[in-house]
């Protein structure tokens, strides 16, 4: 899994944090998301993709790799 975030689009509602603080946070100036990990675990995969599902900009993008 790849994880990529398009800022721009972000509406800094903190979703992303709270379901998947190792992969996901914020700005401290204005709450925009910041990618940790591009590449999280096999553990965080459930997370991330409920991040992306509730992100109410749509601003996560998951790409499954084989």
């Amino acid at each position: 899994m790849r994880v990529e975030v398009d800022v721009p689009k972000c509406v800094a509602s903190g979703q992303c944090v709270m379901i998947a603080p190792d992969v996901f946070d914020q700005r401290d100036e204005d709450g925009m998301v910041v990618l940790l990990d591009e590449r999280p675990g096999a553990e965080l995969h459930d997370d991330v993709r409920e991040s992306a599902l509730i992100c109410p900009a749509a601003a996560i993008r998951v790409v499954e790799e084989a």
